[in-house]
């Protein structure tokens, strides 16, 4: 099996795991608590983004989130049920652990509800209040979802009359060792050049930079970034 047909057959796995694929065929990714979609972000993001109608909803999702306002999470791995599997000596792949959770899941909900999705109430039951993985996401293997960087930037300079004023609100989102999320300052001068160019000397007048990166890796280590203006 290709890796792209193999990526394919995990998302579908956690969209059935997250109770999105019913037995009518018909698929719905994003519901009001933004539940099941977020097993599709984990997977499309690991595999690239590859190309297909549930990891196009999916990047379009993530890539909503960082759209102010509010600006959100990107991924919100929280929300995704994979489930708890015990520790064994020998750790399996990423792909293994993911599809052993996924078919877990799915088995756990087909005899809940065969023919139809969830209910809100057991999305809601499914949701890790901890805002973090509900499995061991701390090896190697999960280093895509920690190489997720969200920088917001609020930027302003005012040349005065003897001096450049600045005005500075940038801040960093980063995910810890299991996938929860925080916010600290940052430096609109040390973002990427893709978010804000340089700033060299002080502006006639008045400057502004107010927007939202977005950059990752994948599971291959191949880098990608989006970038919202406001």
């Amino acid at each position: 099996m290709t890796p792209k047909k193999l990526t394919r057959r995990l998302v579908m796995s956690c969209l059935l795991a997250a109770g999105l694929v019913t037995g009518s065929g018909k698929e719905t990714l994003a519901g009001p608590g933004g539940a099941p979609i977020d097993c599709a972000i984990l997977l499309c993001l690991a595999g690239g983004w590859p190309s297909s109608p549930e990891c196009s909803a999916a990047r379009a999702e993530f890539i909503r989130r960082i759209t102010p306002w509010p600006v959100e999470p990107p991924l919100q791995i929280w929300r995704c049920p994979l489930g708890a599997s015990a520790p064994s000596p020998a750790k399996p792949g990423f792909r293994s652990r993911i599809f052993e959770a996924a078919m877990r899941s799915s088995s756990a909900a087909s005899i809940v509800s065969p023919l139809r999705s969830p209910s809100p109430e057991q999305i809601a039951a499914q949701i890790v209040q901890a805002n973090q993985a509900d499995i061991d996401i701390s090896g190697q293997e999960f280093n895509f979802v920690r190489s997720i960087r969200v920088y917001h930037v609020e930027f302003t300079v005012r040349k005065e009359r003897d001096y450049c004023g600045e005005h500075d609100a940038t801040r960093v989102g980063t995910y810890g060792p299991q996938g929860e999320f925080s916010w600290s300052g940052y430096s609109a001068k040390s973002v990427p050049t893709y978010v804000m160019p340089r700033v060299h000397g002080c502006p006639d007048g008045r400057g502004r930079v107010r927007a939202v990166g977005v950059e990752w890796k994948d599971y291959e280590g191949n880098i990608g970034s989006e970038l919202v203006r406001y």
